[in-house]
């Protein structure tokens, strides 16, 4: 097995290899936090700003970035799995189905988010990668990747509550633009 910048190689269809890249992106998001924590400067406002031209730097750094230490702990173990899931199998394409996801949702906050506000955290990476990975176990007619899809619905379908509109600091906006991303991305890479 080779490794290109320490992730294992999109063609190393092995579990371990899928562990060992998706526990490499996971833990990047904890060692941004503790990068955010020991500098003086507040790196959440490299968020997504909707509609602005600053918040177009967003879209790369958005996913990176958490609120606090709950919010990091609350996206990192679902993203942990389903990044598995999606390095697991190369039929998913993994590195241009994640750049597509990661791009498109957050283009898609960007473009839709409300105004005033900066949209930070992985979740919108979450939303796409369950639409995906339900999307795909249709579309690919593969036993395996319908059997990834029912387990994914069954343990993440209840996520679609956050796609809808609702107050607060939840970025419903992101969850959608998300679940839009993962489902085209799928749709692009299966159709």
């Amino acid at each position: 097995m080779r490794y290109t910048l320490g992730v294992a190689r999109a063609t190393d269809k092995s579990l371990g290899g899928a562990v060992r890249t998706s526990a490499l992106l996971v833990c990047t998001l904890f060692l941004v936090m503790i990068a955010e924590a020991v500098s003086p400067i507040d790196l959440r406002g490299f968020g997504v700003t909707p509609r602005t031209p600053w918040g177009l730097v967003g879209i790369l750094f958005c996913p990176l970035l958490h609120a606090n230490m709950q919010h990091l702990l609350a996206n990192a173990v679902p993203l942990f799995v389903l990044l598995v899931l999606l390095f697991w199998d190369k039929r998913y394409f993994p590195l241009a189905t994640l750049a597509l996801i990661w791009l498109a949702s957050g283009f898609g906050t960007w473009l839709i988010g409300r105004s005033g506000s900066v949209h930070i955290g992985a979740s919108s990476i979450i939303y796409g990668l369950v639409s995906y990975l339900v999307t795909s176990g249709f579309l690919m007619r593969s036993w395996r990747a319908a059997v990834v899809a029912l387990l994914v619905l069954f343990f993440y379908g209840g996520i679609i509550y956050g796609v809808l509109p609702q107050r607060g600091p939840i970025s419903w906006e992101g969850h959608l633009s998300g679940v839009i991303a993962g489902i085209w991305a799928a749709r692009r890479n299966h159709d």
